[in-house]
């Protein structure tokens, strides 16, 4: 759909690098990372070699962006994850919401990927509810704070060097966000193991308790949970584009498989039952690229609103789910087992169907949408 010639040739020539880069060096060395649940932490200076810990701030263009997270998804969708959320929610965060001090003490590593964030917003019993029912607290005394209670499934957490974590006051009961580094009293974390999918990114729980951080730690763009939805409406397109990468990597696996592959005295490729589901997942892919494309050009003007990251987000996971299942009945027993990459990409979409709001609760922001009615509750 010629979607990669929109970009200018510096963006389309530094976007080919960085393709290049990720099938040559993560693709395939993923999958015993993913089988291990082990984050190959010697990628991260190569990360940032290709000035993929600041794409936020270099003045790139959306679709540039959008792209990068395609090609990252397209090898793994754990470091497609990861690249994401440090620039769309860590970077993007203390850039826009933070003061100048904490910009200057912490952007300098991050963009570098010397530095390692992590967003703290889900907590065990809220996730979908989370704008009406977080129940993490942070109480005023003196020039410190205290915060107290439990988050979940934070990409990263184990790994990070601070994270941002969301809390109610206890004295207006508005919701703030503050910067809680790892190494303070009263902050644990522990990782959630025996995952399906997104095996390489390393999500956890947290533990905070009586946990004091200076005033100079709250981030003073954040007074309330409308600052932390902006930044959740900019994530859910992103993960489009990831549900976009993902099924460019299910047909590249699917179609070379379909060539190697022989019965019957021919390869598969020659077979009708095999040439439509690769048909189907191009299609799919491609029918989410442009939806995606068509969603960078309104964010470069800066007019996108939560209804439509949540409809690109919903529309194209729901067609990631479609490709992998037709990339993995193709492959037949093969497309089971990581060993050949489609079992891994299929395990990942389930990861993206539901994170960054389900599908469900996306869904049902686009009704209230089309009909004016909420049936959230």
């Amino acid at each position: 759909m010629h979607i990669w010639a929109q970009l200018d040739s510096a963006e389309r020539q530094r976007l080919e690098g960085i393709r290049t880069f990720f099938q040559e060096h993560v693709r395939h060395d993923s999958i015993e990372y993913w089988n291990r649940e082990e984050f190959p932490h010697h990628v991260l200076p190569a990360l940032a070699a290709h000035g993929l810990g600041g794409i936020q701030l270099d003045g790139s263009s959306e679709l540039f962006k959008g792209l990068v997270y395609v090609e990252a998804a397209r090898a793994d969708v754990s470091l497609s994850a990861l690249i994401g959320i440090h620039n769309e929610l860590i970077v993007g965060m203390i850039h826009e919401l933070g003061s100048v001090e904490q910009q200057q003490k912490w952007l300098p590593d991050l963009t570098q990927f010397t530095a390692v964030g992590a967003f703290a917003l889900t907590e065990p019993d809220h996730g979908s509810d989370i704008a009406g029912g977080l129940s993490t607290t942070a109480t005023r005394d003196g020039d410190e704070w205290v915060i107290n209670g439990a988050k979940r499934w934070i990409g990263a957490a184990t790994m990070a060097d601070f994270s941002l974590v969301w809390a109610r006051d206890t004295a207006d009961n508005a919701i703030k966000a503050f910067i809680v580094e790892s190494d303070r009293p009263g902050f644990s974390t522990s990782k959630i193991s025996n995952k399906i999918g997104l095996r390489i990114m390393q999500n956890a729980d947290i533990i905070l308790d009586e946990v004091r951080v200076p005033e100079a730690n709250r981030l003073p763009g954040a007074k309330n949970f409308a600052a932390a939805n902006e930044l959740l409406m900019h994530s859910r397109a992103w993960v489009g584009w990831q549900a976009a990468g993902v099924q460019l990597g299910i047909f590249d696996v699917a179609r070379d498989y379909s060539l190697a592959r022989k019965q019957f005295g021919q390869p598969i490729a020659g077979f009708q039952l095999v040439q439509l589901p690769l048909a189907e997942i191009l299609g799919n892919a491609m029918a989410s690229l442009s939806l995606m494309s068509d969603l960078a050009r309104i964010q470069g003007r800066g007019e996108l609103q939560m209804v439509q990251a949540a409809m690109a987000k919903s529309t194209t996971t729901r067609l990631a789910r479609d490709s992998a299942a037709k990339g993995r009945a193709l492959m037949g027993g093969n497309g089971i087992t990581s060993d050949h990459e489609m079992a891994k990409l299929f395990a990942d979409v389930e990861i993206l169907y539901t994170y960054e709001g389900t599908y469900e609760i996306n869904s049902l922001i686009v009704g209230r949408a089309i009909t004016g009615i909420s049936a959230f509750v």
